[in-house]
């Protein structure tokens, strides 16, 4: 009892401390906490959004395994994440290593390649449809400069998917070369040092120094890479939309552009079928969470190895 009343006497002698954090954690509980605990209650519910809610159980989610239309969009989704998470990762690494290299001008370097990751993802997504356009676009005006046909890119399933991956890759090479930069300055220059008298080159230097002593943040980029790219969602909308006449509900040709999370959000405010878009929010979260361990084992693992 003593030891629990000088707990007590302790932390109200503290409540200046605890005042001024607090304002942190009930935010926190208020647009963190208490949202996702509602999401999972409405997940088990059947509610438009305005009526009275009905409970359903588990047939939400058992539905959601037979929903062929989810998996399609979780099969889109990943291929998206590929064609846009690897060659922006290397993208990026190969921008850090000039940027570490450079000599003069390095902050307006920085500062350019961070620019796409603070514009407004929607005003740059109507541009690349207009880049990607099929009677006007630049792609296709370089591809017959060429002598080359022109791709409908926003009508074919497998444009769309490179349009979408395109406009993620321009967006996060800054982000990630900023972050890789980061890295390589951490990197001891007796390294180098000790490379170049052994007669190593750059590239053999590249792979055998650099990237083995950065192997943590190449954890951190892919990892995060992966859950950014498994939630796109405003690329898709706003390509979808501008090709659709404002309409995103077919999700593209063939579905080819329908994300998990766009289909989450067709369901919950074209259907207005929230307790549906609460279970397909939760199953994201699980695909999100297993590929998150999935690469942060792989890159464990070969960094014991």
């Amino acid at each position: 009892m003593a030891k629990g009343a000088a707990t007590s006497r302790g932390i109200l002698s503290h409540w200046r401390l605890y005042a001024a954090i607090s304002p942190f954690y009930l935010l926190f509980l208020c647009f963190g906490l208490v949202p996702v605990g509602f999401s999972l209650f409405v997940a088990f519910q059947r509610w438009d959004g305005l009526g009275h809610m009905e409970y359903a159980g588990l047939s939400q989610f058992r539905y959601l395994l037979s929903d062929t239309q989810f998996w399609d969009s979780l099969g889109n989704t990943l291929i998206i994440w590929a064609l846009g998470t690897f060659p922006m990762l290397f993208l990026a690494l190969v921008a850090a290593v000039m940027l570490n290299s450079a000599v003069r001008f390095k902050s307006v370097y920085r500062f350019a390649y961070f620019l796409p990751n603070v514009t407004s993802i929607v005003a740059v997504s109507i541009v690349f449809g207009s880049i990607f356009s099929t009677n006007f676009g630049l792609v296709n005006g370089l591809l017959q400069m060429v002598g080359l046909d022109q791709i409908p890119w926003l009508n074919d399933p497998w444009g769309i998917k490179i349009s979408i991956a395109a406009l993620m890759t321009w967006q996060w090479v800054g982000y990630n070369a900023i972050i890789f930069l980061a890295g390589l300055q951490t990197i001891p220059g007796e390294l180098y040092e000790a490379a170049k008298v052994d007669g190593a080159g750059p590239v053999h230097t590249f792979f055998k120094v650099t990237v083995p002593m950065i192997r943590p943040v190449i954890l951190f980029t892919v990892v995060v890479s992966t859950i950014t790219g498994m939630q796109s969602f405003t690329e898709s909308q706003v390509l979808l939309s501008a090709n659709n006449g404002g309409s995103t509900f077919a999700g593209g040709p063939e579905h080819a552009g329908q994300t998990m999370v766009l289909y989450f959000y067709q369901q919950t405010f074209d259907n207005n079928d929230f307790g549906y878009g609460a279970a397909i929010a939760w199953a994201i979260f699980l695909v999100v969470a297993v590929f998150a361990v999935i690469n942060w084992r792989l890159v464990q693992r070969r960094e014991k190895d």
